[in-house]
């Protein structure tokens, strides 16, 4: 994640070199900066009447060229950036869409439940014409588009009643302002009386609306007492200005921050006493002058602060930002770093898009998660001066000339979309580059995967994690079975509970503990040997034809008499012995019998309990053959502290079964060791 934030940022960094290398660029070509002025007499009549289109001020009773230039000097100073900017925009004839209204409650939803906009909205009355005509309604759409107000068409024959009880028999034209300056306040609905049906006049009724809801100061008496006046509204925003009514776009903006700006329009043009302008540090109109707690910040004064409506909205917005601002800038920034893994991941193909898909769905929803306590925390009631400490730091920051060149570069790349994609790629493939050969160099084999290689890996993954669920957090090595005997995938697929079996590797095995069986005061093994011939010839002294073939014969057939003369059958000879008792062991056999239990069997003589590991339990038998211990026979013990024949509990482990065969507990974890109970002292206590 560092290492694509550090991406992030270098990319960032690069952009803001690259804007400055097109500002060197355009001086070098053309000998002015966008932040340079423009004297409006070298302009054209239609550039001037673009200018005047852009800023939303009327100009249809102005057939002169020299009105046309002395209303765009009353409403600001004009700069290359915004020249440039506004023929731009009126080149690029995009059509603007459109709502096409169904019935009573999408209008709702849309225009009376919007809070912060202004709705345009032509009434088509039932077996009626439109009101406006398609060519100049189209023509009024891209009017009022450049300024953040929304347009749509209801038709009363989609919802004939809601008409009905609207009053709406007529064709007409409704526009939508909230009627309060308070945020998420009421909206009222306005009807269009005027009888010209033109472009320029339902503007003009439409700006008219919009600069109602704007304070205009009149006098210097009552510019004096707004100065001074502290209410709720901590950032103001004035224009000083010799107009009759505010720009469009000033009235557009003061819909817009409803409840976090106040916009107030000081009308100077029959002011004969402009002492007290002085007196607050404003020398020359037109001005923009926003106030704050922390003082008076002349807006046009930087780069990047043009008098239009993009400029000063993303200005305006880090000053005053709103939660959901924060929202959409926090999650561009992470999809952005998020898009870096498409080429920080080395490799196939394929793989790079699975991993790019995962990590924007991972730092999405974290995002949302991580946004969701802040939206409760920013609720609280005792958070306020938290709150105002936080704008006040934008505030601060935002007024600096680094802010402004950023905001600059943000509109410059907003609006050459094309600019933004070609550098983050370029900038992508740079950080591929780099990292191939980073890896190249320490040798990585995943740099030459191709996609089926890197597929056939990923469904081994799978597989193995669907067949064999793991059975703990470990990460045990295995290899597949599949691959050498593919019957093993249908008797899986035969036999369902198979696959629930958990894939343990054996190697922990080799790590219990292990030592031999000895008793205190065994005779070694060559002794016991030896006292077989003794047992033999006296046997041979009794019954001398009997057993003459049994001399001859091994240790293992002897051993292997006694157990079948123990199951209740004599086979001493070829017949059934007739010396037999009445349990059908003859006397041989059990005097065999009794000269190999010394042997085999622990019998009176005590084990040697010090050669077993503390935390082993003491026992003389093995459960899984049901056998006694033999003295210098191979133990094994088991964390849980059972013992257990080598072979016997190899075989066990080997099979599947990974635990223990008396307890059930699992063979390769640990457990708490068992200690022995202290005998307790037979002396009296003294």
């Amino acid at each position: 994640m560092w290492v694509k934030l550090c991406c992030l940022l270098l990319y960032f960094l690069a952009l803001f070199v690259l804007a400055r290398v097109f500002e060197a660029v355009a001086w070098y070509e053309s000998g002015f900066l966008a932040t340079q002025l423009v004297d409006p007499v070298a302009l054209s009549f239609r550039k001037l009447r673009t200018i005047l289109e852009c800023r939303g001020l009327g100009h249809s009773g102005l057939p002169e060229k020299k009105d046309v230039r002395e209303l765009v000097e009353k409403s600001g100073d004009l700069m290359e950036g915004e020249l440039y900017s506004a023929l731009k925009e009126e080149e690029a004839s995009e059509s603007v869409s459109s709502t096409n209204f169904s019935g009573e409650m999408h209008f709702y939803e849309l225009v009376e439940d919007t809070k912060d906009g202004i709705w345009l909205v032509q009434v088509v009355a039932n077996d009626r014409s439109p009101l406006v005509g398609k060519v100049h309604w189209e023509k009024m759409v891209k009017k009022v588009s450049r300024f953040g107000i929304r347009t749509g068409t209801f038709n009363c024959s989609s919802d004939p009643r809601y008409c009905k009880r609207r009053g709406w028999l007529k064709s007409t034209l409704i526009m939508s302002v909230p009627q309060t300056s308070t945020s998420k306040g009421k909206v009222m609905l306005k009807e269009y009386s005027g009888r010209k049906i033109e472009v320029e006049h339902i503007f003009k009724w439409i700006t008219a609306h919009a600069a109602s809801r704007i304070k205009t100061i009149y006098n210097s008496e009552h510019l004096k007492e707004e100065w001074n006046k502290s209410d709720q509204y901590r950032v103001k925003i004035y224009l000083f200005a010799n107009l009759d009514q505010p720009p469009a776009f000033f009235s557009a903006l003061s819909v817009k921050f409803t409840g976090r700006v106040e916009f107030i329009f000081v009308n100077m043009e029959n002011w004969d006493n402009r002492s007290y302008m002085a007196e607050i540090g404003i020398y020359k109109t037109p001005s923009y002058i926003l106030r704050t707690p922390e003082g008076i910040y002349r807006y046009g004064n930087n780069t990047g602060e043009f008098i239009s409506l993009h400029a000063m909205d993303s200005f305006l917005r880090s000053l005053q930002p709103e939660v959901n601002d924060l929202f959409v800038l926090s999650l561009v920034l992470v999809n952005l770093m998020a898009w870096m893994d498409l080429f920080i991941t080395q490799g196939a193909t394929i793989k790079r898009f699975v991993v790019l898909i995962s990590t924007l769905g991972t730092y999405n929803s974290l995002l949302i998660i991580s946004w969701l306590p802040v939206l409760g925390f920013l609720q609280l009631p005792y958070l306020d001066s938290f709150y105002e400490y936080s704008l006040k730091l934008f505030r601060y920051s935002n007024t600096t000339t680094l802010a402004s060149w950023v905001r600059a570069d943000w509109m410059f790349y907003s609006s050459h979309p094309a600019l933004f994609l070609s550098t983050y790629l370029g900038h992508g493939l740079l950080i591929d580059y780099f990292e191939k050969k980073r890896r190249r160099n320490n040798n990585t084999d995943e740099v030459n995967a191709n996609n089926l290689e890197w597929l056939s890996s990923l469904w081994d993954w799978y597989t193995s994690y669907l067949f064999h669920p793991i059975a703990s957090f470990q990460h045990f090595p295995f290899d597949s079975d599949w691959d050498e005997d593919p019957d093993l995938f249908l008797e899986r697929l035969a036999f369902p509970d198979l696959w629930l079996h958990p894939l343990i590797p054996t190697d922990y095995i080799k790590n219990l503990p292990m030592w031999r069986f000895k008793c205190l005061g065994a005779h070694s093994d060559e002794e016991v040997m030896e006292s077989f011939p003794d047992s033999e010839s006296d046997s041979d002294s009794e019954n001398k034809e009997v057993f003459s073939s049994d001399k001859e014969a091994s240790e293992d057939d002897e051993l292997s008499t006694f157990h079948r003369c123990s199951e209740g059958e004599c086979r001493c000879g070829a017949e059934p012995c007739p010396r037999a008792n009445k349990y059908g062991h003859c006397e041989p056999c059990e005097r065999k019998a009794r000269s190999y239990g010394s042997y085999s069997s622990t019998g009176d003589m005590e084990p040697d309990w010090s050669a077993w590991p503390a935390e082993m339990l003491h026992c003389t038998e093995c459960v899984v053959c049901l056998e006694n211990f033999t003295s210098g026979c191979l133990l094994m013990g088991l964390p849980c502290g059972h013992v257990f024949h080598q072979n016997c509990i190899v075989m066990w482990l080997a099979g599947g079964r990974h635990c223990c065969p008396v307890c059930r507990w699992a063979s390769y974890k640990k457990k708490q060791p068992y200690t022995h109970p202290q005998p307790l002292s037979s002396d009296p206590p003294s």
